[in-house]
């Protein structure tokens, strides 16, 4: 039996959440809409506007469980945890191996070529899904880009490089996203490249607010295994940012979130009535657009995968803390190197 670890969304503006005994309760306009019994919860991520009472804050924190506020665009606000976990003789080695340049280069080598691996995987996959030859031939000159710059990265001998290498292939990915949408939508839904802070288009609205989701289970996952989620390799450490959790997230990017995204557009499941365009060119989701998206991102989750070093299926949900447990055992030194998870 495998278990997921399971996180509360709270999505709609105005909810309150409070203790009730050992039941977490979300009430709307006093109307109780949901009890979780806290047993079955390990974290809770809240977006936008949310009341939360002192009781279940303490609650939350005696019991080691996270809570993560997000703005209504799933940016990172504030985070709620406990005392400080974790096993003091792993942060020691983290801290140390942070100070090694070869082993910060490598590990930085890893995680990018992890990362272009699994974003050909959707390339490839798309080419084979697209009936227009003229998408194949875009999606697979792309992949085929992609190889190279993986076969450069072997050269790249500082992080400066590696992070060029690596911003050259975004920009390549992102510059052919349209093709992996279905013709119907491509007015509404092709990128115009990667976006941020403000979002200028619906799909980068989207990328962003998946990513955020995918980032805080990332650190999740790091901080379960006791490693420093803000003492990256590739991500330089600013204060604030957790560069470990955007390190581990790199490889997951494509098939967890771009693919998810993609699928829902060409599904139909989100429209471009589903989104707001603000003056500035800025783009927001809308509420019951962001309910849907937490939702099939958990669905996402539970889909089976095959992992490289497991001989059995596991939830995709699981991987990235069995990553964490791997990046662990290279920074203690129980592993030659960091193995990315690729996508098959």
């Amino acid at each position: 039996m495998q278990t997921l670890l399971n996180t509360l969304y709270v999505t709609t503006s105005g909810s309150y959440l409070h203790l009730d005994n050992d039941t977490l309760r979300v009430e709307i306009e006093r109307e109780t809409k949901l009890r979780v019994p806290l047993h079955h919860i390990s974290s809770v991520v809240t977006f936008g506007d949310v009341l939360i009472s002192s009781a279940i804050m303490q609650r939350l924190a005696d019991e080691g469980k996270n809570l993560v506020m997000l703005d209504r665009n799933g940016r990172f606000k504030a985070r709620l945890e406990g005392g400080v976990s974790g096993n003091i003789l792993l942060r020691l080695a983290q801290f140390k191996q942070s100070s090694e340049p070869t082993f910060v280069l490598d590990t930085a080598k890893a995680i990018i070529a992890g990362k272009l691996r699994n974003s050909r995987h959707v390339l490839l996959r798309g080419a084979r899904d697209a009936s227009d030859t003229a998408d194949q031939q875009a999606l697979r000159d792309t992949a085929t880009a992609l190889a190279i710059n993986l076969r450069n990265l072997r050269q790249a001998s500082d992080l400066d490089t590696l992070r060029g290498l690596e911003g050259e292939a975004a920009r390549r990915y992102f510059a052919v996203m349209g093709h992996l949408i279905r013709p119907d939508q491509r007015d509404a839904f092709t990128p115009d490249g990667r976006s941020r802070r403000p979002p200028r288009d619906r799909m980068n609205a989207l990328l962003s607010f998946l990513y955020s989701m995918l980032m805080n289970d990332c650190r999740s996952a790091l901080e379960i295994v006791g490693l420093d989620p803000q003492l990256g390799c590739l991500h330089a450490v600013r204060p604030g940012r957790a560069s470990l959790a955007l390190d581990l997230m790199e490889e997951f990017r494509p098939i967890l979130a771009d693919r998810l995204a993609l699928s829902l557009i060409n599904r139909q499941q989100l429209k471009a009535e589903d989104f707001t365009l603000h003056p500035g060119h800025s783009v927001t989701l809308s509420d019951s657009a962001r309910r849907l998206v937490v939702v099939e991102y958990q669905k996402r989750k539970q889909d089976l995968v095959a992992h490289p070093l497991l001989k059995e299926k596991l939830m995709l949900g699981l991987v990235p803390p069995l990553q964490a447990r791997l990046l662990a055992r290279c920074i203690r030194g129980e592993a030659e190197g960091y193995l990315p998870y690729l996508a098959r």
